[in-house]
């Protein structure tokens, strides 16, 4: 693995980079906690809309989201590379303005509706925000910077659960909207991913996109080094090389004696799913990367989301149920940051097989508990900040990761869009088939269920999933493919 040094000025704007590119996946945070908030006040008589919310719109105020997300999922793969990373993330951002200003400024229960509903759209664009990130970051850093795309949907749940309880219904509306146009503006101030400039036969504009994230004058040798690295990546050569059992090194060396531009060019009439067919190494990362995400949804946290208000109900009755949600957004964010920085140590399939273990765990006490009451009240509640802490700890983070970093330039968005909309439909699937489980076994037997699906996880995690830290997408493929060693070389 290469030690890659970072410039203290080089990581300073990187971060700060990242932090305005996952704002995207806070904004994401806000359409889905506001609803939780809210919900009371469309049901009651003195609503602010036209017309109190009857009990099917409330459940459809707090799922359209999901479903407009999952309708422009299969988009989002052709917009970066149809628009590049930059102006992509800046369109996904257009839907969540629009959604605020529409129920700023309306009563109807249709509008409002229709504007969660828009703003699943731009939830969808979250994938974009991982993939820009990704192709800024350095190599080193590329793990924790990626998580933040997981630590900004819980910074924007915790700061709009906050709102919702000191501030009015406009006010907290205002400040969503405010904060959605910021979130434009300050992506004008970033340049576009080298990758997608390459792409695009922009050579120079990529050196300069380099030299402005690493901190160094666009002649720099560093420059020229990562502009061949990156057409490295781009070069067709390297599935044909990875085919036919060669190693990577031959690819590179072949690039590096004889680069020739031309070959580049041959990926320009070649769609992303035909190179998708023809590359094993892409079949086989998208394969590992949909198991990992289903896996990681079917471990039961999104449903533990669901009834969480409930549990919390019965454990701490004298606490109010918004202050226990935002004391479940601080464990997330927490859990979240502190996975940013174990990522790039420990790597992504320690975290992954650990935290899958540590989460079956916990589902298995919160079943006993369920189903035996064998423990005090205050026991659940432990049980459940102790289960969102160790999930979010690596197995949440773990899968956008991988879907950021494991697939070459010419895959990387449709790859991308494959992942996202296994997530929103095993997102769909498992509140679906939740409660007839809960009908047939009982609330306790099922997360029995969870429970093993974590362990499932964990060996899957350990015997099948290859170690990307540190890696470039070019030296992650051979990892891939089963003629070659999945462990790769130590530093």
């Amino acid at each position: 693995m290469d030690n890659e040094k970072v410039k203290p000025s080089a990581f300073l704007i990187q971060g700060l980079s990242t932090l305005i590119i996952a704002y995207l996946t806070s904004l994401t945070g806000f359409v889905y906690a506001w609803p939780s908030y809210t919900m009371e006040n469309f049901q009651s008589n003195s609503t602010v809309l036209n017309t109190p919310m009857s009990l099917a719109e409330i459940s459809l105020l707090g799922s359209l989201t999901n479903v407009g997300a999952l309708v422009v999922t299969p988009f989002c793969g052709y917009a970066v590379d149809k628009f590049g990373r930059k102006y992509s993330a800046m369109l996904f951002g257009l839907p969540i303005v629009i959604s605020w200003g529409i129920i700023s400024v309306t009563k109807s229960v249709y509008l409002v509706l229709f504007s969660v509903t828009l703003a699943g759209v731009g939830a969808a664009g979250q994938g974009v925000s991982s993939i820009y990130i990704s192709e800024i970051s350095q190599d080193s850093i590329r793990g924790a910077l990626t998580s933040t795309t997981v630590s900004g949907f819980f910074t924007g749940l915790l700061f709009s659960y906050a709102l919702g309880g000191y501030l009015s219904y406009k006010q907290v509306v205002y400040v969503h909207l405010s904060l959605s146009i910021l979130y434009i503006l300050l992506l004008m101030l970033l340049k576009e991913s080298p990758v997608f400039l390459l792409m695009s036969g922009k050579e120079k504009e990529a050196a300069e996109s380099i030299a402005f994230y690493r901190r160094v004058d666009v002649t720099s040798k560093e420059v020229d080094i990562e502009i061949k690295k990156i057409y490295l990546q781009l070069d067709p050569r390297i599935v044909n090389k990875l085919q036919s059992g060669n190693d990577i090194q031959a690819a590179k060396e072949l690039i590096e004696t004889n680069h020739d531009r031309s070959a580049i060019q041959e990926t320009k009439t070649e769609t992303p799913w035909q190179f998708l067919k023809r590359s094993e190494s892409s079949k086989r990362a998208l394969l590992a990367v949909l198991i990992v995400m289903a896996v990681v949804i079917l471990m039961g946290s999104i449903v533990l989301q669901v009834y969480a208000e409930a549990l919390f109900k019965e454990a701490l009755p004298n606490m109010h149920p918004n202050t226990c949600s935002i004391w479940l957004a601080v464990v997330y964010l927490l859990a979240s940051l502190v996975c940013a920085a174990m990522l790039d140590r420990f790597g992504r399939k320690s975290l992954m097989t650990v935290t899958s273990i540590l989460s079956g765990i916990f589902n298995m006490l919160l079943a006993s508990q369920l189903q035996m009451r064998w423990a005090p009240h205050w026991f659940t509640a432990f049980v459940i900040y102790g289960y969102s802490f160790v999930y979010n700890l690596g197995a949440a983070v773990v899968p956008y990761v991988l879907t950021a970093e494991v697939f070459l330039p010419e895959v990387r968005g449709l790859c991308n869009s494959f992942s996202m909309a296994c997530m929103w439909i095993t997102n769909f699937v498992t509140l679906i088939i939740f409660n007839p489980l809960v009908e047939a076994l009982g609330l306790g037997p099922t997360f029995y269920i969870f429970a093993g699906v974590c362990f499932l996880g964990a060996v899957y995690s350990h015997t099948c999933l290859p170690e990307t830290k540190g890696l470039s997408a070019d030296k992650i493929q051979p990892l891939f493919m089963k003629k070659l060693k999945r462990t790769p070389s130590k530093a």
